[in-house]
Protein backbone atom coordinates (compact mmCIF):
# COMPACT_ATOMS: atom_id res chain seq x y z
CA UNK A 1 0.00 0.00 0.00
CA UNK A 2 2.73 2.43 0.79
CA UNK A 3 4.61 1.49 -2.30
CA UNK A 4 1.84 2.06 -4.61
CA UNK A 5 0.86 5.24 -2.88
CA UNK A 6 4.42 6.43 -3.31
CA UNK A 7 4.21 6.04 -7.13
CA UNK A 8 1.23 7.77 -7.42
CA UNK A 9 2.58 10.35 -5.40
CA UNK A 10 5.44 10.42 -8.03
CA UNK A 11 3.54 10.12 -11.03
CA UNK A 12 1.63 13.21 -9.85
CA UNK A 13 3.93 15.30 -8.90
CA UNK A 14 5.86 14.55 -12.36
CA UNK A 15 2.50 15.60 -14.07
CA UNK A 16 2.25 18.50 -12.33
CA UNK A 17 6.08 19.78 -12.96
CA UNK A 18 5.47 19.08 -16.71
CA UNK A 19 1.89 20.84 -17.07
CA UNK A 20 3.77 24.08 -15.20
CA UNK A 21 6.63 23.83 -17.71
CA UNK A 22 4.03 23.05 -20.61
CA UNK A 23 1.98 26.68 -19.27
CA UNK A 24 5.59 28.65 -19.88
CA UNK A 25 6.41 30.15 -23.31
CA UNK A 26 9.67 31.53 -24.28
CA UNK A 27 9.34 35.31 -24.63
CA UNK A 28 8.97 36.84 -28.23
CA UNK A 29 11.73 37.37 -30.09
CA UNK A 30 11.49 41.20 -29.79
CA UNK A 31 12.23 41.45 -26.31
CA UNK A 32 15.43 42.03 -25.28
CA UNK A 33 18.24 44.90 -25.83
CA UNK A 34 18.86 46.17 -29.54
CA UNK A 35 21.38 48.48 -31.01
CA UNK A 36 19.41 50.43 -34.09
CA UNK A 37 20.81 52.64 -36.64
CA UNK A 38 18.69 55.26 -37.92
CA UNK A 39 18.59 56.57 -41.42
CA UNK A 40 17.60 60.13 -41.24
CA UNK A 41 17.95 62.88 -44.14
CA UNK A 42 20.85 64.12 -41.64
CA UNK A 43 22.58 61.22 -41.37
CA UNK A 44 22.74 57.88 -39.73
CA UNK A 45 21.97 58.01 -36.14
CA UNK A 46 22.56 55.75 -33.52
CA UNK A 47 20.10 54.54 -30.85
CA UNK A 48 19.59 51.90 -28.31
CA UNK A 49 15.99 50.09 -27.84
CA UNK A 50 14.72 48.01 -25.13
CA UNK A 51 12.14 45.78 -25.14
CA UNK A 52 10.22 43.97 -21.67
CA UNK A 53 7.88 41.13 -21.61
CA UNK A 54 5.38 43.28 -20.16
CA UNK A 55 5.27 45.43 -23.31
CA UNK A 56 7.19 48.05 -21.19
CA UNK A 57 10.47 49.59 -22.78
CA UNK A 58 12.49 52.42 -23.76
CA UNK A 59 14.82 54.37 -26.50
CA UNK A 60 17.94 56.29 -26.31
CA UNK A 61 20.29 58.42 -27.87
CA UNK A 62 23.05 61.00 -27.29
CA UNK A 63 20.80 62.78 -29.86
CA UNK A 64 17.60 62.35 -28.24
CA UNK A 65 18.19 61.53 -24.93
CA UNK A 66 15.62 58.47 -22.98
CA UNK A 67 11.96 58.21 -23.82
CA UNK A 68 9.40 55.88 -23.07
CA UNK A 69 8.23 53.49 -25.15
CA UNK A 70 4.35 53.43 -25.79
CA UNK A 71 1.56 51.48 -27.89
CA UNK A 72 4.13 48.37 -27.90
CA UNK A 73 2.83 45.66 -29.85
CA UNK A 74 3.97 42.02 -30.37
CA UNK A 75 1.89 40.84 -33.14
CA UNK A 76 2.00 37.19 -34.76
CA UNK A 77 5.46 35.50 -34.15
CA UNK A 78 7.97 38.78 -35.17
CA UNK A 79 6.51 41.62 -35.51
CA UNK A 80 7.34 44.41 -33.39
CA UNK A 81 5.40 48.01 -33.10
CA UNK A 82 5.52 50.95 -30.85
CA UNK A 83 6.00 54.77 -30.21
CA UNK A 84 7.61 56.72 -28.98
CA UNK A 85 7.75 60.44 -28.45
CA UNK A 86 11.05 62.53 -28.89
CA UNK A 87 12.06 65.98 -28.90
CA UNK A 88 13.98 66.60 -32.09
CA UNK A 89 16.09 70.25 -31.15
CA UNK A 90 12.87 71.70 -29.86
CA UNK A 91 10.34 70.16 -31.60
CA UNK A 92 8.46 67.25 -30.21
CA UNK A 93 7.54 64.16 -32.79
CA UNK A 94 5.89 61.04 -31.74
CA UNK A 95 7.86 58.42 -33.53
CA UNK A 96 5.64 55.09 -34.92
CA UNK A 97 7.95 52.20 -35.96
CA UNK A 98 7.03 48.97 -37.34
CA UNK A 99 9.21 46.10 -37.87
CA UNK A 100 10.36 42.63 -38.07
CA UNK A 101 12.04 40.89 -35.75
CA UNK A 102 14.05 37.75 -37.92
CA UNK A 103 16.95 36.08 -34.98
CA UNK A 104 19.02 39.15 -34.46
CA UNK A 105 18.18 41.84 -36.44
CA UNK A 106 15.45 43.93 -36.74
CA UNK A 107 14.21 45.75 -40.14
CA UNK A 108 11.63 48.74 -40.18
CA UNK A 109 10.41 52.25 -40.37
CA UNK A 110 9.69 55.15 -38.34
CA UNK A 111 6.25 56.64 -39.70
CA UNK A 112 6.50 60.54 -39.25
CA UNK A 113 5.09 63.25 -41.09
CA UNK A 114 7.97 63.92 -43.28
CA UNK A 115 7.39 59.63 -44.54
CA UNK A 116 9.29 56.99 -43.43
CA UNK A 117 12.25 56.38 -41.61
CA UNK A 118 14.31 53.25 -42.18
CA UNK A 119 15.57 51.23 -39.35
CA UNK A 120 18.02 48.76 -39.08
CA UNK A 121 18.66 47.00 -35.55
CA UNK A 122 21.07 44.30 -34.11
CA UNK A 123 20.47 42.28 -30.51
CA UNK A 124 23.02 43.39 -28.01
Amino acid sequence: MIKRFGSLMAVTLVALLLGACAGMSAPHPAVGSWQLTIDTPLGAMSSDLAVHEDLTGTMSSQDLGTAPLSQVSLADENMLSFAVEVDAQGTVMVLDFSGVVAGDTLTGNFDTDFGAIPVTGQRM
